[in-house]
């Protein structure tokens, strides 16, 4: 039987993975496809107490959170277009140089 514990350790493995994805990688791209692990990692938690404590609450709140990831990455994706055509890369290191 699946328990609580192990969507809990889920839910940590891929946070932990969207952590290192965002400290390590230098491509913008990974970089946003790793905070999309980690807010899914939230959600598994969300639904996984939901589910446990009997209250639809955690269940809602992970939709509103499906729906600014989705706003996160139609935003994103419109900044590494932008980035791109004015730099011809996606690279972070590109992204630092516009700053100053």
């Amino acid at each position: 039987m699946i328990t609580l514990a192990h969507f809990v350790g889920l839910s940590f493995v891929l946070f932990t993975i969207g952590v290192v994805g965002v400290l390590v990688r230098r491509n913008l791209l990974t970089v946003l496809m790793s905070i999309e692990l980690m807010l899914n990692a939230v959600n598994i938690n969300l639904v996984a107490f939901s589910r446990q404590l009997g209250d639809l609450t955690g269940q809602v709140f992970s939709i509103f959170v499906i729906a600014v990831a989705a706003g996160e990455a139609a935003i994103g994706l419109a900044i590494i277009i932008s980035l791109y055509r004015l730099k011809s890369s996606v690279n972070l290191d590109a992204a630092a140089e516009m700053k100053g």
